[in-house]
């Protein structure tokens, strides 16, 4: 099971200070993940300038240029967020038993290993 999946909040917390032009310590929504890249694009993490080509659309209005995109991120790079501190945490995932229409089954669920909320 994937420890980080999308629209999770993480926290990055390799690389450069934001003092130093950096990420580390920014937090963000994971928007995507590349799972056979093992990488990760976080909302306003690692952005990056990308020429696209000048062309016009229909009805004539000019399209391309410079876009700051975000580019994908490791994802040994970036640390779920525990929701009642707000700080990074590590995951765990426990076997629990749901009952639902009168059927149990066995369920296997995320939860933050320093306070042991569900997330």
């Amino acid at each position: 099971m994937a420890k980080i999946k999308k629209g999770d909040l993480v926290q990055v917390i390799t690389g450069a200070t934001q003092e130093r032009g950096g990420d580390r310590g920014k937090q963000g929504k994971v928007l995507e993940i590349l799972a056979e890249k093992n990488r990760v694009i976080v909302e306003g993490v690692n952005y990056v300038t990308k020429h696209t080509r000048v062309g016009q659309t229909q009805r004539g209005t000019k399209t391309g240029g410079l876009e700051t995109v975000e580019a994908s991120i490791h994802i040994s790079n970036v640390a779920l967020v525990d929701p009642s501190t707000k700080k990074p945490t590590k995951v765990g995932h426990r076997v629990e038993e749901q009952t639902k229409d009168g059927v149990k089954r066995t369920v296997r669920v995320r939860y933050a290993k320093k306070s042991g909320k569900d997330l």
